[in-house]
């Protein structure tokens, strides 16, 4: 009887075993190297030699041995005693130029009977054919490791999209253009870093087991801890903590850490993905603005080369200041609908219904029903970099009223062709309003809404400690890798995306 570990293996994994089981009788195991010295990576060796021709590499390479390691990706036999082969390592790929008056004849017959994927390591001298192809001729090779699968076809590639995000290890082998999106991914983080590191700010770490689910609006992950005997909730934001290091005294500060919301998955969404929060003390949101435009402006430059960029066929130019639009003028340009004017909450729902918007009994302001119309009428009409600012203050619990309107904060959303790519406040530092705003939090909760806040009375102990005048921002790491390499997908520039089980 089966379990469910037996496996059914092809016919090449058969042949590959078999391969395998006559190299570890003979006593050539291909898994007992610990290592292999390389002088060079393969793209080292193209920098190096490659501006050389022919004949002057047979001058400079003479004695010259280098060493290198990679992945056999192709084989070319070139008469019965010399084969032609490429490997690849984590940047480049280079041919091989094997004799058989050079490595021996059993080494030579071993070599032919090498599958592609075997990983091998190879010392020779450099040389180029007469197509001027730059070569290594090898003279020693080692099996470093065999492998017993074998990869897709050279043309067709994964044709399955899932299989492609589930076996990303093969996507990566198969695909230079997925290696270089993450090479990209890194990049970007790298240089947010930099930038953020230049003006002074310190990066930190915080809890992903929070007790509170608050700072921010999203249904979370809920896990037990056993030695507590107490449910704690996988973090949907960095916020509070961050902001309880601004209390403490530090005046600029930032994470890159993985926050984890418990909804849909999609094109745009996964349930777990990397953001940044930055936070400095005694700025305001015009200062915000300016660092989101400097952190977008700088990754384009270091990841492309240029301020330009092209995603889904549109243009944009991120040396340009982005647009700057207040939530009730936008709404009111869209759809006419003007909610400068006050208005009590029954006006506001007969506007909605006017409009067929629908909207939950926890949406009990006039505030949500700006909200509604503006999620419905506009979000989808951004293309060009804009700057959404005046968020309501119900729908903004932890920003600052704004001084000339307190039926909004001062808050702003960054929208680039229809998705929001970042969130910033004037950080609410009064503990009384922070206080009342949880409690309005709680009856929404009460109300059905799942992704209010809880009340985090450790937060509003820390600011009756006083947090000076902060100004914070959240960027969505995943949606910028996107947005530069021009991928339509999230699961397109994250490794190992969540996928459903298998069968399901």
């Amino acid at each position: 009887m089966k379990n469910n570990f037996d496996r059914n293996f092809s016919e090449q994994e058969l042949v590959r075993r078999k391969k395998l089981e006559s190299l570890i009788n003979s006593g050539k195991d291909p898994y007992v190297e610990n290592n292999y010295d390389r002088t060079h990576m393969i793209l080292n060796i193209i920098e190096e030699f490659d501006n050389f021709s022919k004949e002057d590499l047979v001058k400079i390479s003479a004695g010259n041995i280098i060493s290198t390691a990679g992945r056999i990706r192709l084989f070319r036999e070139a008469g019965k005693k010399a084969i032609f082969a490429n490997i690849q390592d984590q940047d480049a790929l280079i041919q091989l130029y094997v004799r058989e008056d050079e490595i021996g004849e059993e080494n030579f017959i071993h070599f032919k009977d090498l599958d592609l994927g075997d990983i091998i390591g190879v010392k020779g001298i450099m040389m180029k054919t007469d197509h001027g192809e730059l070569t290594i001729r090898v003279k020693e090779y080692t099996l470093l490791t065999k492998a017993l699968k074998p990869l897709p076809d050279k043309y067709a590639g994964i044709t399955d999209i899932e299989e492609k995000y589930r076996r990303r290890y093969v996507d990566l082998i198969v695909n230079p253009e997925t290696k270089e999106v993450f090479k990209k991914r890194s990049k970007v983080i790298r240089t947010i870093q930099s930038v953020l590191d230049e003006k002074g700010y310190m990066e930190v770490e915080t809890p992903i087991l929070h007790l509170i689910k608050a700072g921010g609006d999203a249904k979370p992950f809920v896990t037990h801890y056993n030695a507590l005997d107490t449910n704690f909730y996988l973090r949907i934001a960095t916020e509070l903590h961050l902001k309880r290091c601004i209390v403490g005294g530090f005046e600029g500060v930032y994470e890159i850490g993985r926050l984890f919301r418990n909804e849909g998955m999609s094109t745009r969404h996964n349930p777990e993905f990397t953001s940044i929060e930055i936070y400095v003390a005694y700025k305001e949101l015009n200062f915000l603005m300016n660092i989101c435009e400097e952190i977008f402006r700088t990754c384009a430059l270091k990841v492309n080369g240029t301020t330009k960029v092209n995603y889904a066929g549109i243009d944009f130019d991120f040396s340009k200041p982005f647009k700057r639009w207040h939530m009730v003028d936008a709404i009111k340009e869209v759809c006419g609908v003007d909610f400068w004017k006050k208005m009590t909450y029954d006006e506001a729902k007969k506007l909605a219904d006017t409009h067929k918007l629908k909207y939950e009994k926890y949406h009990f302001s006039v505030g949500h029903i700006i909200n509604l119309f503006f999620e419905h009428y506009v979000e989808d009409k951004i293309i060009e970099p804009t700057f959404i600012i005046g968020h309501p203050k119900e729908i903004s619990p932890l920003s600052k009223l704004n001084k000339d309107d307190n039926r909004f904060t001062d808050r702003f959303e960054l929208f680039i062709n229809k998705r929001e790519y970042a969130n910033a406040f004037a950080e609410l530092n009064n503990p009384i309003d922070q206080y009342e705003r949880f409690l309005d939090q709680i009856k929404q909760a009460e109300a059905g809404d799942e992704e209010a806040s809880e009340l985090d009375i450790d937060f509003i102990e820390a600011l009756e400690y006083g947090m000076p005048p902060t100004a914070g921002i959240g960027i969505g790491i995943d949606r910028l890798v996107m947005l530069l390499t021009n991928s339509d997908s999230i699961k397109d520039v994250l490794l190992f995306p969540q996928l459903r089980p298998r069968g399901n």
